[in-house]
């Protein structure tokens, strides 16, 4: 009874103890969700103000972005206009003429800007010519006196003043000054708002944002309201004058004429004083705004009923719970604590043996949580189990090999991959055992995530982020042994190097991203033509090479590279931009004839390729002996040119063009001459085709114009009477857009009237640039620079081209003059092309005139120009002078040529 009463009073304060443990998990559960539903409703609170914040930042920010978008557009336009009344400023004094002038006002007038008359008027504010219905007399009007009163190039922008120009809203004008600066005149053009309103990124605006302009006294001049195309009256109830040139705030509901407010961001033009104003509702972000907030309301209000859901039952599972956790017990307490809190999975065997002494299976006597958890069972499920019990067939054969040569070294540590099949997937695990008595201790850890990130940097170190190629890094690594491999079989192996012809005149002119992207297309290619065995690698740039495995003749080898050339010429399709052709040259060296290791093949597979560029584009060649003497004599000649570009080595001669009859000095080429220090006086075709592989012909042919013009500046100085002087373009030099201001630069410098300079470009040239080459000849043209075509006949002739582009001299090549007189076709060719260059509006010069025949049959062609050995060398500029002032350039015994008979 005692004793009873004894174990009765042992196991009251237990209970006591459980009741109040329960009480602290109920009380803990229900101050946990307590927690978490001020932390649901905080969380939405300042999400909500986040949102909103955030949306007013955005309003601000695509505010700025419509208006400096918008801004850049107008003064583009702006710019437009501007360019064409500079433009006729420039040749201001020698426009006076009312016929020349209002042929040059319709020549840029400009309907796609969105002008729809020009006008010029003199200094006393008389009408001299216009292009449509405008009032004869504008020395009255605020913008004539404005101009009148005020110096300075800058445009003026007014609205139109009724009767002056009744076919516009606005009005443009910009002041014309004499040459020393004085008040001369006004050019106006009338400009439709319609078209200024245009934005070309509409969908950027919303139902109520609008977009307006400004002028300086912030009076509206046009307005734009959502995607309507309509122009709207002004929304502003009051002129609004910006604070700065740039910014943005917000402005109120009472601000604007439709009672809403909006965040208001501005930029001001400097060159107009113009002031563009985007507008962005604050009513359409407030309504989107709320949107958001009743969804993360309605998620915070479900959250919280979940919530109250969990309360209930976890009220009800701890207070079950607390019944069993008093009766865990504490095994190996101290020990379990440090391994079941271990991230690595711990086993301790013991190893089993049968009758006979011999060691037979192994006996899991404990096992942690991650231990169990890394092979996919429960604890429960391990501790006590032997291997034969829990596997069986090799996997199980294979467990006892490894287990049983720890037991006999020691040690055992290796890497495994689990099966994708298993419980834990495609795992990599590191395993460690090692003797301990009669048993073994093994630890396991989860080494997944680092051979993850080892494959990762490996897949990163030997893989083109591009294309997704192997790389250099890779084909290094992988050469030698392949090398190994193939000489043991008494195998071969090719290396092709793969270069793509002309491949930066796609970054040049479309842009990187084109040309990233026919670089994925050009690698899809080269892989569709090989065999699974064989390996294609960028090796950077536009070069790739392929590596050809088991390769049994060199015929093989050079089917596999005219595949290549062949799917390499075919267009490709690049971002929608249309179809772009490009083609491969292809180098060869092939093991083991060409080498036996790694770098001789890759060093001679980079002479094939070389030799394969030397012959022209799309070819491929192979390796042959000698290949490297040629290439230092090329590398030689370009440091050589290098040099003599840091060094101006270049100097230039002029030879004259005469008039076909009379002989009389109408122009002149600039050619250019390299003086090189050692072997004197070289001619274009020594350099030239250097200079264009390699890019150099840019730096080349800027020195050029700067040279050329400079002469033409000494000789005005010097009052002779100076002809036109036309100077050779390459096509690369149209790449980059720097042509048409670096004229422009010179001209100024030097003091060069427009009339004087003369560009030749090569019929191929200007035929295979495209719109690029196309744009910047017409911006040249506008200058007043006449354009003329070097070797006409030589390349491949396009007279739409010709017409569209609308050229002033043709220059026909000297293969067609050198067969005049002797072949009748030659006659009749060269006849019809002085007819298609005259019915174009175009002079004609023949080349390469050198004997009196072909003189006396040019005139009777009714050519219009000669130039050539016949009339004179080139010259040095010293030299010129005399021949300016000579009447006639025709040898002397041969000045009665002035008067041709029809003989």
């Amino acid at each position: 009874m005692l004793k009873g009463i004894s174990i009765l009073r042992t196991r009251q304060p237990g209970k006591r103890l459980v009741a109040s443990g329960n009480a602290g998990v109920v009380a803990v559960w229900m101050m946990a969700l307590i927690c978490l539903l001020a932390v649901v409703w905080q969380f939405t609170r300042i999400s909500l103000a986040e949102e909103k914040a955030m949306r007013a930042e955005r309003s601000r920010e695509k505010a700025a972005v419509l208006a400096r978008a918008y801004a850049r557009q107008l003064s583009r336009s702006l710019d437009q206009i501007e360019q064409a009344a500079q433009g006729l400023q420039y040749d201001w004094e020698e426009l006076h003429t009312p016929d020349l002038l209002e042929r040059r006002l319709r020549r840029i007038l400009r309907p796609s800007a969105g002008v729809r008359i020009a006008a010029v008027a003199d200094s006393s504010g008389r009408l001299l010519a216009a292009t449509g219905l405008v009032e004869p007399d504008v020395s009255g009007t605020p913008f004539f006196i404005h101009h009148q009163q005020r110096a300075g190039n800058g445009i003026l922008i007014s609205r139109s003043t009724s009767g002056v120009l009744p076919e516009a809203n606005l009005l443009i004008s910009r002041r014309l000054e004499s040459g020393d600066g004085g008040f001369d005149g006004i050019v106006m053009f009338a400009v439709d708002p319609a078209s200024l309103a245009d934005f070309s990124d509409e969908s950027g605006l919303g139902h109520n944002d609008f977009l307006t302009v400004l002028d300086s006294a912030g009076a509206p001049l046009l307005t734009r309201v959502g995607a309507d195309p309509r122009l709207a009256s002004g929304l502003f109830r009051q002129a609004y004058v910006a604070p700065a040139d740039i910014g943005v705030t917000r402005v109120e509901s009472r601000a604007f004429t439709d009672d809403a407010a909006r965040t208001v961001a501005w930029q001001r033009l400097p060159q107009s004083g113009l002031v563009v104003v985007a507008g962005i509702a604050e009513r359409d972000m407030l309504l989107a705004y709320q949107h958001f907030a009743n969804q993360r309301i309605a998620v915070a209000v479900a959250g919280s009923l979940l919530l109250a859901l969990a309360a209930a039952m976890g009220m009800r599972i701890a207070m079950r719970r607390a019944g069993r956790e008093r009766r865990l017990a504490e095994v190996h307490k101290t020990y379990s604590i440090a391994v079941d809190a271990a991230n690595e999975g711990f086993y301790t065997v013991q190893a089993l043996y049968d009758a006979d002494g011999n060691l037979c299976d192994f006996l899991i006597e404990y096992c942690n949580e991650r231990g169990a958890e890394l092979v996919g069972r429960a604890k429960h499920e391990l501790v006590g189990k032997r291997f034969l019990e829990l596997y069986s067939g090799s996997h199980a054969q294979q467990l006892l090999a490894v287990f049983s040569a720890a037991m006999e070294s020691g040690y055992h540590e290796d890497e495994i991959l689990a099966s994708a099949h298993g419980p834990l997937g495609a795992r990599w695990l590191s395993r460690r055992l090692v003797r301990s008595g009669a048993g073994l201790a093994m630890t396991v850890r989860d080494i997944s995530e680092r051979r993850a990130q080892e494959q990762a940097l490996s897949h990163m170190a030997n893989t083109d982020p591009l294309t997704g190629l192997p790389n250099r890094h890779w084909l290094m690594a992988f050469l030698p042994p392949a090398i190994e491999a193939a000489n043991a079989c008494n195998g071969g192996m090719a290396l092709l190097f793969v270069d793509l012809d002309d491949f930066r005149h796609i970054n040049d002119s479309f842009g990187h991203g084109a040309g990233d992207e026919l670089l994925r297309q050009a690698a899809a290619r080269l892989k569709s033509l090989v065999r699974a065995s064989d390996h294609v690698v960028r090796l950077g740039g536009d070069e790739f090479t392929v590596v050809l495995q088991k390769v049994q003749a060199s015929d093989d080898v050079a089917r596999v590279s005219r595949l290549i050339i062949r799917a390499m010429q075919e267009p490709f399709d690049v971002n929608g931009q249309g179809q772009h052709l490009v083609e491969a040259s292809v180098g060869i060296s092939v093991f083991p004839r060409d080498g036996g290791d790694a770098d001789t093949l890759l060093k001679h597979a980079d002479l094939a390729l070389y030799a394969a560029k030397a012959e022209g584009k799309g070819r491929f060649s192979f390796y042959q002996p000698g290949l490297s003497d040629k290439l230092m004599n090329r590398l030689g000649k370009e440091q050589a040119l290098r040099r003599a570009i840091a060094q101006d080595e270049f100097i230039m001669v002029y030879q004259p063009r005469v008039e076909t009859m009379g002989g009389a000095l109408c122009g002149m080429e600039a050619l250019v001459r390299w003086m090189h220090p050692e072997r004197g006086l070289l001619p274009p075709e020594e350099f030239i085709q250097v200079a264009e592989d390699t890019g150099m012909i840019r730096e080349i042919g800027s020195a050029v114009i700067e040279k050329t013009i400079a002469q033409i500046s000494v000789w005005q100085d010097a009052g002779l009477p100076v002809v036109p002087v036309s100077i050779n373009v390459s096509a690369l030099q149209f790449d980059e857009g720097h042509l048409r201001p670096l004229l422009v630069a010179c001209m100024r410098r030097y003091r060069v009237n427009a009339d004087l300079i003369e560009i030749e470009i090569t019929e191929s040239s200007m035929l295979g640039g495209g719109d690029l080459v196309s744009g910047q000849l017409a911006a040249i043209r506008e200058l007043g620079i006449k354009l003329l075509i070097d070797d006409f006949g030589t390349g491949y002739s396009s007279l739409s081209q010709l017409q569209r582009l609308e050229m002033d001299v043709l220059k026909i090549d000297r293969a067609f003059t050198s067969q005049l007189r002797k072949e009748s076709s030659a006659n009749v060719l060269f006849n019809a092309i002085v007819v298609m260059a005259h019915a174009l509006d175009m002079r004609v010069v023949a080349e390469g005139v050198e004997t009196l025949e072909q003189l006396r049959a040019l005139q009777l062609l009714g050519c219009d120009e000669v130039q050539g050995f016949y009339v004179s060398r080139p010259v040095a500029a010293s030299e010129m002078p005399a021949l300016m002032q000579r009447e006639c350039l025709f040898p002397p015994q041969r000045a009665g040529l002035r008067l041709v008979s029809g003989d």
